[in-house]
């Protein structure tokens, strides 16, 4: 599962890669600290996943958010943030986040989900590849 990271600190997203990058079947492919990098490199990576605060300088996660969740391969959102407020746990999940946890006393449930996703992303995947398999068989035997 392909995860990119956007969070105005530096500090944080270091320490959030190197946290994750010991869970199996995670992969970190990028970070941004601000919406605009973040809308562009999401664009063009395709991640499965990102994970994101809501405040940052300049548009803040609700923009991200109503941006990368146009189109059909939207990936998951997962707000992690210092500001739990009601406001904006509705404004996130209004704008499609899949999820809203708070950074300092959540991150062993968002590492719970994370694991719970993987699995869930590697078995319909590994469904995606037999049915492929099987339908690539039957085409053969149906052309050649």
């Amino acid at each position: 599962m392909k995860i990119f990271i956007v969070d105005d600190s530096a500090v944080f997203r270091e320490r959030l890669i190197e946290m994750l990058s010991g869970i199996p079947g995670l992969k970190v492919i990028g970070q941004a600290q601000n919406a605009q990098e973040a809308i562009k490199d999401i664009k063009k990576l395709k991640p499965d996943m990102v994970i994101l605060d809501v405040r940052m300088l300049g548009r803040n996660g609700i923009d991200i958010i109503k941006n990368i969740k146009k189109g059909k391969a939207a990936p998951l959102v997962i707000i992690f943030t210092n500001y739990p407020y009601s406001q904006y746990r509705k404004k996130c999940k209004e704008a499609g986040a899949d999820f809203f946890f708070e950074k300092p006393t959540e991150l062993q449930k968002v590492i719970e989900v994370l694991e719970k996703l993987i699995h869930r992303f590697n078995s319909q995947n590994r469904l995606q590849t037999k049915r492929w398999k099987k339908t690539k068989k039957n085409d053969k035997k149906r052309h050649f």
